[in-house]
């Protein structure tokens, strides 16, 4: 039956258990309920605890349902940030057993679409067995997508080893510089469940659902796009890069935090001249050896150039503190042009402020399409977790940044090059094409009206699509 008259629907949303995916899943649910649509969000309680409430629409209703215990899983840990890329595995094995509390709602309640993210490969097939048609919402780039192939690819192609993966896929249609480099595969080799491999449950995700939905405009990447609508022989609609949406502020508690701490900040990029300063942040689940760090911190004072440097908390490595991350006295030498920020920093009012020139990030695509929202250049320094890689080619490809040269079997880098790319990329004459394509980049990741008539699509796809069976 199709959903005649504009009849208003239940979507459940059910993300993987890691704040990049939460944020986009949580940003979809808001469009669609401003569209009439009732939204069950589902996911654990402590990330739903943690999630931004406040003028949310009231037709979002979030569904807690507790994580199971599993031995080699820490206790109280519900998400990828509590824990080292090793012990991530355990967190998918729990996760997995959400499967028959996930099904007893769905079978007691009157959704009629699911979305959902890879790592839950079971919930296409139990959502058809219910008569609920289903999303699978691809957090990544369509280009991420496209390097990763088919289902039939990714269940058993030609691609068994870390090495496979570092040269252009044969299927890809058009120019591509757009594959990994064995460190990066390597380490995320790490981080895979020996039983279920994310490629199986990619592979799951995408054959058993309705239609495949990601965070990408065509007005970026057309190319890829195409090609996964033949990769796939179904429709894939995307949805919208989803461009941070600027939240009125609300007086007192968290937020007067944040204002104190932006008002430091503030001050400190008032006196800088405009698109001098460097912002520099590697995301909150990047883990780099100390001494890489160091080499990344003699890299950036060599450059000479000011910069804000967002450092978190996180150990670097188990039972390392943080005070170790940048070298001895590095902060007194860098004093009159550095700011070494610790914890959390309101990365968008940085990016947002006129001194902010460029970037040097770990290609999370959160952060890239945050940055290039405001046409800030980039710095591509790939965290080397799940498809930062990619994104670092991609954008390299489409010179809106350059990538900082790294060994390709360790992932090692030198100072001297950081300090010359850096120098490239902000200051140097030849750097000043790469400034302008950047900066024109506005235009298509901070334009929230190209970005909503993606978002009208995939709705008027959900409102029309006929009935599961």
């Amino acid at each position: 039956m199709e959903n005649k008259d504009n009849q208003k629907l239940h979507i459940a949303m059910f993300p993987w258990l890691a704040y990049g995916h939460i944020m986009p899943f949580l940003e979809v649910s808001k469009f669609l309920a401003q569209k009439g649509h009732r939204v069950s969000f589902i996911s654990t309680p402590k990330n739903i605890q943690r999630l931004p409430k406040s003028s949310l629409s009231p037709l979002i209703t979030f569904v807690e349902l507790p994580l199971p215990a599993i031995e080699g899983l820490p206790h109280s840990t519900e998400s990828t940030s509590e824990l080292p890329i090793h012990k991530v595995p355990f967190l998918k094995k729990a996760y997995d057993l959400l499967q028959p509390p996930l099904t007893h709602f769905l079978q007691h309640s009157d959704v009629n679409w699911v979305i959902h993210d890879f790592i839950c490969h079971w919930l296409p097939r139990v959502a058809t067995q219910l008569g609920i048609n289903s999303v699978y919402f691809n957090i990544f780039s369509a280009t991420t997508l496209a390097f990763l192939g088919p289902p039939s690819e990714l269940r058993g192609g030609q691609r068994q080893r870390p090495e496979d993966f570092t040269v252009v896929p044969k299927w890809v249609d058009f120019p591509s510089n757009v594959a990994f480099k064995l460190h990066e595969m390597v380490s995320h080799w790490d981080c895979m469940d020996d039983e279920v491999s994310d490629f199986q449950r990619l592979a799951d995700a995408i054959q058993y659902c309705s239609l495949v939905t990601m965070r990408s405009s065509p007005e970026f990447e057309s190319d890829s796009v195409s090609l996964l609508r033949k990769l796939y022989g179904k429709p894939v609609v995307p949805l919208g890069l989803l461009p941070p949406s600027s939240v009125p502020r609300q007086h007192g508690g968290a937020d007067d935090q944040v204002d104190e701490k932006w008002e430091v900040l503030r001050e400190w990029l008032d006196n800088k001249k405009e698109k001098s300063v460097i912002y520099i942040a590697l995301g909150t689940e990047v883990t780099l050896s100390q001494e890489l760090m160091h080499e990344l911190a003699h890299g950036i004072e060599k450059s000479g150039l000011p910069f804000i440097w967002v450092v978190n908390n996180r150990p670097l490595v188990e039972g390392m503190l943080g005070a170790d991350i940048v070298p001895p006295e590095f902060e007194t030498r860098v004093a009159d042009r550095g700011l070494v920020w610790r914890g959390w920093a309101p990365q968008l009012k940085i990016l947002g402020h006129s001194s902010v020139g460029g970037f040097l990030t770990h290609c999370g695509w959160s952060s890239v399409i945050e940055a290039l929202g405001f046409g800030r250049v980039l710095i591509l320094f790939s965290g080397a977790n799940s498809d930062q890689g990619l994104i670092a080619r991609l954008l390299h490809g489409k010179q809106v940044g350059l990538e900082i040269p790294r060994d390709e079997q360790d992932g090692s880098f030198t100072r001297d090059s950081v300090a010359e790319l850096t120098r490239r990329v902000m200051v140097d004459k030849e750097g000043e094409s790469l400034r302008s394509n950047a900066w024109a980049m506005k235009e298509i990741f901070g334009n929230k009206e190209l970005n909503n008539e993606c978002l009208d699509e995939f709705t008027r796809f959900l409102e029309t699509w006929p009935a599961s069976t």
